[in-house]
């Protein structure tokens, strides 16, 4: 299956649907990572909080495709924002997974209560420039943790990866990222064991579609300009994830799902101005 690619603000391409990699490891891990390549999947998500960049270098190796071929991201532990620190642990990074360079290399969470963050980027602004990173960005930024980093260095972020699914719908963080260029990337686009999947709009979308549940979530993520980033271990709901682009919801249907917002729809509460990075 082949997926689309888009634009990024510094000319990269990325593509349109991702595979997620959190609480994904050890061997059964490989062979699960190894599954999402075989079905397309070339954006390859992980983190060094995720436990996990190590089984993706694995999996790339063990593919057999070509490393050019694949666009692969991971991100910055709050530990970590001192820039020296910032700079060490991206090298580390890179050796654990036994990659030359990331695609796209983000701060993991602002972490504005330790007054790090715009250090962290000019760390990551100098690992670009070293050919460490081919492009940069940042996760869980709002609007004015986009605005300190940009006046502090004058580079934008290519990526915001933020938490939106339809119990979250992100409008007003999503128009802040387009406004200033930047690409946004949904993490726990289904929901994460909420109940968006149960909801009666998402089942009648479905059905009208003869597609799942989780293929019209995807769906509406991608015709908002959003790029998800789904996990799943279920091989066969990876192959059905990456099967979203042969339909289109109308605007209608957008909105309707849209209307699902909760403010109270975070799945862990997690406020980027409040939360302190698990480290």
């Amino acid at each position: 299956m082949k997926i689309p690619n888009r634009l990024l603000n510094d000319g990269h391409l990325i593509p349109k649907i991702g595979f997620g990699t959190y609480q994904i490891r050890g061997g059964q891990g490989i062979d699960q990572i190894l599954s999402a390549i075989q079905d397309g999947y070339r954006l390859l998500d992980t983190s060094t909080n995720y436990d996990s960049e190590g089984i993706v270098g694995e999996a790339i190796r063990r593919s057999g495709i070509p490393r050019s071929e694949f666009f692969v991201t991971s991100k910055l532990p709050g530990k970590y924002h001192h820039y020296e620190d910032a700079l060490m642990m991206i090298q580390e990074s890179l050796c654990r997974m036994g990659l030359d360079y990331f695609d796209l290399y983000l701060i993991h969470w602002p972490l504005p209560k330790r007054k790090l963050y715009t250090e962290a980027w000019r760390a990551l602004v100098t690992a670009q420039k070293m050919g460490l990173c081919r492009s940069i960005g940042v996760s869980n930024f709002e609007p004015e943790h986009l605005d300190k980093i940009i006046a502090d260095t004058g580079v934008t972020p290519a990526v915001n990866q933020i938490e939106v699914h339809p119990y979250w719908v992100q409008d007003k963080m999503l128009s802040e990222n387009t406004k200033r260029k930047i690409v946004t990337e949904a993490w726990s686009p289904l929901g994460r064991g909420n109940r968006t999947l149960q909801e009666k709009i998402i089942k009648d979308l479905a059905e009208k579609y003869q597609k799942n549940v989780g293929q019209i979530v995807l769906r509406w993520h991608v015709q908002r300009g959003i790029i998800p980033i789904p996990k799943s271990s279920n091989l066969l709901h990876q192959r059905e994830n990456a099967d979203i682009f042969d339909f289109e919801l109308t605007s209608e249907e957008i909105t309707a799902i849209n209307s699902l917002s909760r403010t109270d729809g975070r799945i862990d509460n997690q406020d980027p101005n409040e939360y302190e990075e698990f480290d």
